[in-house]
């Protein structure tokens, strides 16, 4: 059947000379894997350009069930993305968060509230001018709100990140966070991306805090693994 859904494109694969597939979270029916024919040729109808991952789609596709590769019929980028494509810091954020969008959707039932969360976010990031130093910790923990291990019992002094919970006791394992690292990590919790840079750091505690971030989502995600992106994102906020 041919249907129209909206989606965020995640990762590209070679398929043949001309052709390629594109993994794509959908807002109906989570992450696919879409044929896209011809999209390598300069006049192709559905081009490269707009399947780079991070963009927003409107998109009519053949969707069947019981398909493992389905085909997009038309897509267009909607709202097109202005600055995260030109701005480094912004395209260096969104090629971290790609990397670890990708890892926790293919695990992900649909869920049109997890798409719009995102997707919101993608387009603030993009008209955003203000200073994005907090960005992707804040959208880290607003993401794991979602799927389900948003930490609870936030007054508490430490942070079980295999728990899931704020605790009064010393975990009895490496993977927590303790004072003074749980006050910012509290801050965040309660912000918003327009008030996020009350969550005041040095750049030292933004990457402990994002370490143990990903942490969480490594304990809490099927074969996570390593972010290899990192780095990059490190480099940038480095000075």
């Amino acid at each position: 059947m041919i249907l129209r859904t909206q989606g965020i494109a995640l990762k590209l694969t070679d398929y043949s000379e001309n052709s390629l597939v594109a993994q794509i979270f959908t807002r109906d029916h989570g992450l696919q894997s879409y044929l896209v024919q011809g999209a390598k040729k300069p006049k192709a109808k559905i081009s490269l350009a707009i399947l780079q991952p991070f963009h927003l789609l409107d998109m009519l596709v053949y969707h069947k069930d019981t398909n493992q590769l389905q085909r997009v019929k038309e897509a267009r980028q909607y709202p097109v993305l202005r600055d995260i494509p030109l701005n480094i810091v912004k395209s260096s954020i969104a090629l971290f968060l790609n990397e670890v969008l990708y890892k926790v959707l293919r695990h992900q039932n649909p869920d049109p509230n997890v798409f719009q969360y995102i997707a919101d976010s993608i387009q603030w990031l993009d008209r955003s001018s203000a200073k994005l130093g907090n960005f992707h910790l804040l959208f880290l923990i607003g993401l794991s709100k979602h799927l389900g291990f948003y930490p609870s019992n936030a007054s508490k002094e430490y942070l079980d990140l295999a728990e899931g919970i704020f605790t009064n006791s010393l975990p009895a394992h490496a993977h927590f966070i303790a004072e003074p690292y749980t006050s910012i990590f509290r801050v965040l919790m309660n912000s918003t991306y327009d008030s996020m840079q009350q969550a005041n750091m040095s750049k030292d505690e933004r990457k402990y805090l994002l370490e143990k971030t990903l942490d969480l989502y490594r304990l809490h995600t099927e074969n996570f693994g390593e972010v290899r992106s990192l780095f990059v994102l490190e480099e940038i906020f480095s000075s």
